[in-house]
C-alpha cells in the first residue's frame, strides 16, 4: 500500500466534492431546474443538510446541521468503529502488525484483546491479502477517529481467540464446522484464516451499508460509502479465494456455507447471507439479492451476529462485554 491519502485528504475532497455539488444545483436554478433536481435527490434519501431552493432562491444555503442529526451521524461511526477495532486486531494479529496504543483510546472503557497470534502462512498470496486487508482496516480506524474527533468510543474488550473458550470455537462450533468443544484456531493455517475472515467480513459489509441509511451529512455518508466499498472488496477476495481453493478442498466450500447459514440463523428469518458454493455454471462470489444488491443488516441484527447470539443482549461473542457507544444491544430475532 503506497501514497495513501491522509484523513485530512480525503475529508477535503469530500468536501470539495460537496462543493461542486452545490454549484451544480445553483446553476441548474438559474435554468429552472433546481426544484426538480432537488426533488429528485430528496426522493432518493438525499439529505446533505441544505435548504430546498424556493423559486425565488438562487443559492443553496446550507444552515448547520441540527443537534440530533450529528449526534445520530456520531453513533452510527462509533458503531462502525467497533467493527473495524474487531477486524484490525484479527488481520493484525494474523500479520503481526500491532496496532498503536493511540489508535484505542476514546469514551468508555476500554478492553484488552484477547487471543491472536501470527499465522503461518504456506501460500504466499493469502500473506499478502492478509497483510493489505490489515493495512486498509487500520487506516479505517485512523480515518473514523478523524471524523470523531473527541467522540470517537475506546476499543471495547474484544474475543479473537482460537482456544477452547474463544469466540472463533463458539461460532465454528454453533455452525457446525467443527464438534462441540473442539477449538477452532484461526490461526493454524491459510485455510482457517480464510474462513474466520470470511465470517466476520461479510456482516461488516452488510452493517455498513445498513449504517450508511442513517446518515443526515452527504460528507460522512461519503467517507462511510468509501469504506464500506473497500470492505467489500475484501468480502470478495475472501470468497474468491476460499471458492478457487476449494475447488481441491471442497470441506472449504461446505464450511463456508456452513458459517453463512449459521450467521442467518442469529439475525432473524429474512435470508440475509449466503454461501460461496454456486451452481454447475456460474459461482456465488457476490452474495446479492434479486436485484444484484448486496444485503443490508441492521446494526442490532449485525450484532446478533457478533455477539453469537439470536436475542436481544449487549454483549458476548467477538465482544464479550459489548460494543462501546449507545448502539450496542443486538435484536430480539
Amino acid at each position: 500500500m503506497t501514497d495513501t491519502p491522509s484523513p485530512e485528504q480525503l475529508l477535503g475532497t469530500l468536501a470539495e466534492s460537496r462543493a461542486a455539488r452545490r454549484r451544480f444545483l445553483v446553476g441548474a436554478s438559474r435554468t429552472g431546474l433546481a426544484l426538480g433536481t432537488v426533488a429528485l435527490l430528496d426522493a432518493c434519501g438525499s439529505n446533505s443538510g441544505t435548504a430546498t431552493p424556493t423559486p425565488t432562491d438562487t443559492t443553496t444555503a446550507s444552515p448547520s446541521p441540527t443537534a440530533t442529526s450529528v449526534i445520530n451521524d456520531q453513533n452510527a461511526l462509533n458503531f462502525l468503529i467497533n467493527i473495524e477495532y474487531l477486524t484490525a486486531q484479527f488481520y493484525a494479529a494474523a500479520t503481526a502488525t500491532p496496532l498503536a496504543a493511540s489508535l484505542l483510546t476514546g469514551t468508555g472503557v476500554q478492553g484488552a484483546v484477547t487471543g491472536g497470534r501470527a499465522v503461518t502462512f504456506t501460500d504466499p498470496l493469502v500473506a499478502q491479502y492478509a497483510r493489505e486487508l490489515a493495512a486498509d482496516d487500520l487506516a479505517h480506524i485512523g480515518f473514523l477517529r478523524s471524523i470523531l474527533g473527541s467522540q470517537v468510543v475506546a476499543q471495547p474488550a474484544i474475543n479473537i481467540d482460537g482456544g477452547a473458550s474463544g469466540a472463533f470455537s463458539k461460532a465454528m462450533a454453533d455452525a457446525g464446522v467443527v464438534s462441540g468443544g473442539t477449538p477452532f484456531d484461526p490461526y493454524a493455517s491459510d485455510e482457517n484464516f480464510l474462513l474466520a475472515a470470511y465470517f466476520l467480513t461479510d456482516v461488516a459489509v452488510t452493517a455498513y451499508k445498513g449504517a450508511g441509511l442513517l446518515f443526515t451529512d452527504t460528507i460522512r455518508l461519503s467517507a462511510v460509502s468509501g469504506i464500506m466499498a473497500t470492505e467489500a472488496y475484501h468480502a470478495g477476495l475472501l470468497r474468491t479465494t476460499l471458492y478457487a481453493k476449494g475447488a481441491t478442498t471442497p470441506a472449504l466450500r461446505t464450511n463456508a456455507d456452513l458459517i453463512s447459514n449459521y450467521r442467518d440463523s442469529l439475525d432473524g428469518t429474512t435470508d440475509l447471507d449466503q454461501g460461496i458454493t454456486g451452481t454447475a455454471t456460474a459461482s456465488n462470489i457476490t452474495p446479492a439479492d434479486a436485484n444484484g444488491f448486496a444485503f443490508t443488516r441492521t446494526a442490532g441484527q449485525a450484532l446478533n451476529i457478533f455477539y453469537l447470539n439470536h436475542t436481544a443482549v449487549v454483549g458476548g461473542g467477538f465482544f464479550p462485554n459489548g460494543m462501546n457507544g449507545p448502539t450496542n444491544t443486538s435484536a430480539a430475532s
